[in-house]
């Protein structure tokens, strides 16, 4: 079924260790696409699937949306390119889009990537401040680099039992990070804000840093009240809170999560759904710390470079992007809920007719199945209760029926505005099917 796939893997790999070049791709099973278009893409073996990836998100829109290709199409028409010296038009009517919709945004920088804009974040929160520590969450994503790149979806056996108030022991997810680079880092589990108490009572923080939805773990809300109180303690103590809205920003409103639960950052980063696949982000904020950009003296000064920043094409395709979802506002997120209501309650009643032990977390387009009898609350809850084997065979099995979920367990699958009523009654038809299969012929039963 996947004979080319496999085969283009196995060739890649004489010039690029593993095969791919991001490892978060090194999955099975190994399929090279090669097409993309609206809800569906097509492998290098003919393959057509209904795509609930949407390349970890960004496809807010669908696949190659006609209105961002024909603004991107136009823009190298015209001799479009990049200039590498002064500022653009496009760029600054990407800025004041951004002021204009995203509540917490006074003013705003782009990079190429999420990671390069939460790395700026922590400077500018440090630099504010003149404080080092930083607090994250466990099971959180925010990026790469060293700081944040540790306690991600941590073994239970290494990470240790729950603790409240208090911190984990740090579990990098890489080599090569220098273990005094952690010294600065304090890691509590979401949804507790008696811990983030207990680090600001005890160390010198600079930032409290979090997706204010747990989306590397499928969709872990916070609890009511949660949000609010982190942006209470960082005012208390003097910390910047921080919102990495990589993943949520654009996705279920305009103005991001902050304009959904009403708490404002100091600092937040966009990026994914904001240019519907190009590859652009946005660290912004309140004028007073987004100033030390251009702080007038040099020893307070925080530098941000990089050839490709705000290249004039992801640029373009971010304005498109934001302009349609402006526009349209009403439709494409009245569109999106609709849908994703569709598959949170079709879920929920195969599961339940079934007889499997699940549950459905969902924010707007953004939904992921847990098997478990509990939305999670935080990492500790999520890995002691969810069936993670069921999870990945469940995937396995989807794929290879034409339903593209990522092949790792919990990843949450995202619904574009190209997906259909039939593209989900589809797929909850092939997922009875799928669950079916695994119940009665494998055996496999949900037991936790």
């Amino acid at each position: 079924m996947y004979e080319k796939s496999r085969a283009l893997h196995f060739a890649n790999r004489r010039f690029i260790p593993g095969g791919v070049v991001s490892v978060n791709r090194a999955v099975e099973p190994q399929i090279a696409f090669v097409k993309g278009l609206g809800s569906r893409i097509w492998d290098v073996d003919g393959n057509e699937y209904i795509d609930y990836h949407a390349a970890f998100a960004p496809h807010l829109l669908g696949h190659n949306d006609p209105d961002v290709t024909r603004a991107v199409q136009q823009a190298l028409s015209e001799g479009l390119s990049l200039f590498g010296s002064g500022t653009t038009r496009w760029e600054g009517e990407l800025a004041e889009l951004f002021a204009e919709h995203v509540p917490g945004v006074e003013q705003v920088q782009f990079t190429t990537s999420g990671s390069e804009a939460t790395y700026h974040a922590i400077r500018l929160a440090r630099a504010y401040t003149g404080r080092d520590g930083i607090i994250v969450m466990q099971g959180g994503y925010n990026g790469w680099h060293n700081d944040v790149a540790t306690n991600l979806m941590t073994p239970l056996d290494v990470l240790g039992p729950r603790v409240s108030p208090g911190e984990y022991p740090k579990i990098p997810i890489s080599a090569g990070i220098p273990a005094r680079v952690l010294e600065d880092v304090h890691v509590v589990n979401f949804n507790d804000l008696d811990s983030v108490r207990y680090v600001l009572e005890n160390h010198s923080i600079a930032a409290v840093l979090l997706e204010p939805i747990l989306q590397n773990i499928g969709v872990v809300k916070p609890r009511p009240g949660y949000l609010e109180g982190l942006r209470h303690l960082c005012d208390e103590f003097g910390a910047v809170l921080i919102f990495d809205e990589v993943k949520t920003g654009f996705r279920y409103a305009l103005g991001g999560y902050q304009s959904i639960c009403n708490v404002i950052p100091d600092l937040c980063t966009f990026g994914k759904a904001m240019a519907n696949g190009y590859p652009i982000a946005a660290i912004g904020g309140k004028a007073h710390l987004m100033v030390y950009f251009v702080h007038p003296d040099p020893q307070k000064r925080v530098l941000i470079a990089g050839t490709y920043n705000a290249h004039p094409i992801p640029t373009v395709a971010a304005v498109a992007t934001i302009r349609k979802l402006r526009d349209r506002r009403e439709e494409i997120y009245g569109k999106l809920e609709r849908l994703g209501a569709l598959m949170e309650e079709g879920l929920a009643d195969i599961t339940r007719r079934l007889g499997i032990t699940a549950t459905v977390a969902r924010q707007g387009s953004a939904f992921c199945l847990y098997f478990m009898d509990h939305p999670p609350r935080d990492w500790h809850d999520l890995a002691a209760h969810h069936d993670f084997d069921f999870d990945l065979a469940y995937r396995s099995r989807l794929i290879a029926n034409g339903i593209y979920h990522f092949p790792q367990a919990t990843k949450q699958g995202s619904i574009s505005f190209a997906h259909s009523e039939a593209d989900v009654e589809q797929t909850l038809a092939v997922t009875e099917k799928v669950l079916q299969e695994l119940v009665q012929q494998d055996g496999m039963v949900t037991a936790r």
